[in-house]
């Protein structure tokens, strides 16, 4: 989630995306607590790779580290030359980027839950931070393209595939 002061264009897309992540997040909860990790996704037999899930702020921020520090990634977008700091966020609602100092802000353990604690939530919230400087929509079209582009080179091409399709069945858009 982008902070709500970015300055940046109306977010329209914004519930579709959340819809369609939860969608996600939920293919990939099932695959993991089923032991099945072939799913159908419109008619294609894919088998999906692990998802990463983290135990602390430390952990997120090794692998924010070691994403922005890939080769393609830094070719890519320019932005992954800026060092992102990782932080706990007080309350569970949700995990968010705070890009007037390049900041991820993520919820720890709820009760028995660290929803934010995954791959999807933090390449979400590091596609937030690859964004240009100026004139780009939190959720847009090129958010959601360079987001799934991210889960592709990060997590695989199954989950990428997912992403795509679970957005687009969601009225998402791409850029």
């Amino acid at each position: 989630m982008a902070s709500p002061d970015s300055g940046r264009r109306r977010d329209t897309q914004r519930a579709k995306v959340y819809d369609a992540e939860q969608l996600v997040r939920g293919v990939f909860d099932r695959a993991q607590e089923f032991g099945h990790r072939t799913v159908e996704v419109y008619g294609s037999q894919i088998t999906l790779p692990v998802e990463r899930r983290f135990a602390s702020v430390e952990s997120v921020q090794s692998y924010v580290d070691k994403v922005l520090a890939l080769n393609w990634v830094r070719a890519q977008w320019d932005r992954a030359a800026v060092p992102v700091r990782v932080r706990a966020r007080s309350g569970a609602s949700a995990a968010h980027y705070e890009p007037a100092d390049a900041v991820l802000a993520v919820p720890l353990h709820t009760g028995a839950t660290a929803w934010a604690l995954r791959e999807l939530v933090v390449l979400h919230e590091l596609a937030h931070h690859l964004a240009p400087a100026e004139g780009e929509t939190p959720h847009g079209p090129e958010f959601c393209s360079r987001y799934a582009e991210l889960v592709d080179g990060a997590i695989g091409p199954e989950a990428a595939l997912l992403i795509r399709a679970t957005f687009a069945g969601c009225g998402v858009r791409f850029g």
